[in-house]
């Protein structure tokens, strides 16, 4: 099997990349290493059945040979990110899927498309079902992501409509795990790296907003099997334990020993309240669910930043 990853030294990427290489597939990535580092991939640098192409996915147009898979996860991914980068977050979202859609259909390639539970926005159902339409403010700071993979959904839908494209849509929850950046901006690496130095741990609003946090390894384990089914339409992949800011930064507290107080700031425009999937349909077609807590998902976690100090 040959497999094309986009954003392959990126968090999640990066662990697809050993997923499949694992099983004995070749896999290409492509990565401009906008917010991915080839330290999550450096492991396989040189290998035969490797090759990273350090490009832009909005600029690729070719590859060489077959390809059987496309699996489309080229993105920043943190508010922190694609605030800073909003410009290239909207043309990864658009152009960027547009030419992996355009290449799926030249080679015959089956094509999944990294989606998101930000397409929910601030979500007034709880939890969230793939056919509950999301409350998202199309023009506010966080909508250059939330539309963005939005309209990728929309023309992703539309490749398989017009041209009977075989495609999946996974809309990840909240993922967290070793690999994450120290800088990304996202709330674990952000707590984790803050408790380890015994800094104040940042509490955006009372804390009181709510997260389901997915270990990685399950969140890969949902993808991959999401990948070999042939349903075409969103399915949410995510851990459905739903806990407050507070609940997390107590439990990080606890496992790192720190002596780290908590420092409350602003929360941030259009912050959602309320985040957890309803993994009904993940559960019927794919039989999957998670399986690893949030305690020893962070202890694994921990120990990997502790490790990096």
């Amino acid at each position: 099997m040959r497999v094309l990853i986009t954003g392959g030294a990126g968090f999640i990427g990066s662990y697809l990349v050993d997923h499949y290489l694992d099983k004995g597939g070749e896999v290409i990535i492509i990565d401009n290493l906008l917010t991915g580092h080839e330290n999550n991939i450096a492991q396989h640098l040189g290998k035969r059945q490797f090759q990273f192409l350090k490009q832009d996915v909005c600029d690729v147009s070719e590859i060489e040979g077959a390809i059987d898979l496309i699996l489309h996860f080229a993105s920043p991914a943190s508010p922190f990110d694609y605030l800073k980068y909003p410009i290239e977050t909207m043309k990864t979202a658009s152009f960027g899927t547009y030419n992996m859609l355009e290449l799926a259909k030249e080679k015959n390639a089956k094509f999944l498309l990294a989606s998101t539970s930000e397409v929910y926005g601030d979500p007034e159902v709880h939890p969230q079902k793939e056919d509950y339409w999301g409350n998202v403010n199309p023009v506010g700071p966080r909508a250059v992501y939330d539309e963005g993979k939005r309209f990728a959904e929309a023309i992703t839908i539309a490749y398989h409509r017009k041209y009977d494209l075989l495609i999946n849509i996974v809309r990840i929850f909240n993922t967290y795990g070793e690999r994450m950046r120290e800088g990304d901006g996202r709330v674990i690496p952000t707590l984790i790296t803050q408790a380890l130095r015994h800094k104040p741990l940042s509490i955006f609003g009372d804390g009181k907003q709510t997260r389901s946090f997915c270990y990685v390894s399950d969140m890969v384990r949902g993808v991959t099997q999401l990948a070999q089914s042939d349903y075409s339409m969103p399915v949410n992949i995510g851990n459905p334990n739903e806990f407050t800011i507070i609940e997390l930064a107590e439990m990080i507290k606890g496992l790192t020993g720190t002596r780290s107080e908590f420092k409350f700031l602003p929360l941030p425009q259009d912050d959602p309240k309320r985040r957890k999937p309803d993994i009904s349909k993940a559960k019927e077609l794919l039989n999957w669910e998670p399986k690893v807590g949030l305690k020893q998902g962070l202890k694994n976690a921990i120990e990997w930043f502790r490790r990096k100090k």
